[in-house]
């Protein structure tokens, strides 16, 4: 069963250590990411097993250099909950594929 994970920190560095804790720490991959503020609030979206993300999320919670403003697990996530997860996945592809 897939879920997804969240993080919200503040600040862009804060934002890639938890990540790469969650990414050390478990096996889970990066869905999407936004920031918002001008990067002073980052919220990063994790996929993989449900006990995999639970950790990972945890990890990052107890280890990251700020404490985090928000996080959750969500075990098998709803359609619509999914499909917005999606929306800003492709917009992050869209962006990129214009840059890149």
């Amino acid at each position: 069963m897939k879920a997804l994970g969240f993080i919200e920190i503040t600040g862009v560095v804060a934002a890639l250590d938890a990540l790469d804790i969650m990414c050390k720490s478990a096996d889970v991959s990066l869905v999407t990411w936004e920031r918002k503020l001008g990067g002073r609030l980052v919220t990063l979206v994790v996929e993989g097993d449900v006990s995999a993300v639970t950790a990972a999320v945890d990890n990052a919670v107890k280890l990251s250099i700020k404490k985090p403003a928000a996080h959750l697990v969500i075990p098998n996530p709803h359609s619509e909950t999914r499909r917005i997860v999606e929306l800003s996945a492709s917009r992050l592809k869209n962006k990129e594929a214009k840059n890149g």
